[in-house]
């Protein structure tokens, strides 16, 4: 039998900002994914400078793809307003990757299907044991299921749907564009060029208003489409695109039970306001790391829950206050879902 003094379950931005932690805390840390590394993940890839900082990493010594993109141009109700900033993009097969690598943990294939309290810890099908386990495995993760799920279910009036696709393509634009509530759709589009000549294009919605008007996510992939082409953004029109569903961020936990903790998309931990999941993937895993460390309870309510903090660090304060107008949020306070 494989001990360790956590498992992390998911080997994503989440998990191994956790696991990077708690070895560099001197914690014997096992992941536990069920894929290998590097493999393809579906995401815009959108990457703030604040979580390079999190990660403890110069933007410059990152060693694959990064692209920077000095403008967001966000369109919305026939407006469009371009946002000095700075930001960047990186392919997850990628980044993920590196970031898995970088931690230093034990890296384990498997398929996680049982866990089970034992003792003052859990044992996961039989075959590894810690006093913690942290879930990192996404929106479908074992350990939510297991642990958390019968007294903790996922709101269903925070869930995303979203369909993108990511090709190779000599793109012009260097520039991020989001197309914001376009012919109703109750969420966005975008377009995100990435380095080494790949394009990442899509389009996610919350799912319970999308479904009571009446709308689908292909009508609206198909718009994007044919804008991006009659823009001369695109050529050939691209393959079709895959789908994919997550949640948005509660306004509080519950994100601990006993010694299992929940990190990530497997926590719902994506911004109220964009959707955005990486930068608070890679906190709550490092917060969780933090308090298991100190035996101490997780603290992640003092993650934002809104992206535009990001912005605020990097754009125009008149420009970013413009944004807010548009998005109708306001720093600090949570949107409505619906």
């Amino acid at each position: 039998m494989e001990t360790a003094d956590v498992i992390v379950v998911g080997g994503g931005p989440a998990g191994s900002a956790c696991a990077t932690a708690l070895i560099r805390g001197g914690r014997k840390v096992i992941v536990l994914d069920k894929e290998s590394f590097p493999r393809t993940k579906l995401c815009a890839g959108w990457v703030s400078p604040g979580v390079f900082q999190a990660l403890g990493l110069d933007p410059a010594a990152y060693p694959a793809g990064l692209h920077t993109f000095d403008h967001l141009v966000v369109h919305a109700w026939g407006m469009t307003l371009p946002l000095r900033t700075r930001q960047y993009s990186v392919r997850r097969v990628e980044f993920d990757d590196y970031l898995l690598r970088r931690s230093n943990a034990t890296v384990i294939r498997h398929d996680v299907r049982e866990i089970a309290r034992a003792g003052e810890g859990y044992l996961i099908d039989g075959a590894f044991h810690a006093p913690h386990v942290v879930g990192a495995g996404g929106t479908r993760c074992p350990v939510h299921r297991h642990l958390f799920r019968a007294y903790s279910p996922h709101n269903k009036t925070l869930q995303i749907a979203a369909t993108e696709l990511e090709f190779p393509f000599a793109w012009r634009d260097p520039r991020c564009h989001l197309w914001f509530f376009d012919h109703g759709l109750p969420g966005y589009a975008w377009y995100v060029p990435k380095a080494g000549g790949w394009l990442n294009l899509g389009v996610g919605a919350l799912s319970e208003p999308l479904r009571q008007r009446g709308q689908n996510l292909h009508e609206h992939w198909e718009r994007l489409v044919t804008r991006l082409g009659r823009l001369g953004m695109i050529d050939d029109r691209p393959l079709t695109a895959a789908g994919y569903s997550y949640f948005l961020r509660e306004r509080s936990g519950p994100w601990q039970n006993g010694n299992a903790f929940l990190v990530g998309d497997a926590a719902g931990m994506a911004t109220r306001d964009l959707g955005e999941g990486i930068g608070p993937a890679i906190r709550s895993g490092i917060a969780v790391a933090e308090g298991i460390l100190h035996g101490q309870p997780a603290m992640l309510d003092d993650i934002s829950p809104l992206s535009v903090d990001e912005l605020l660090n990097g754009t125009r304060r008149v420009a970013c206050r413009a944004l807010l107008r548009l998005l109708g949020v306001a720093p600090r306070q949570l949107p409505q879902a619906a």
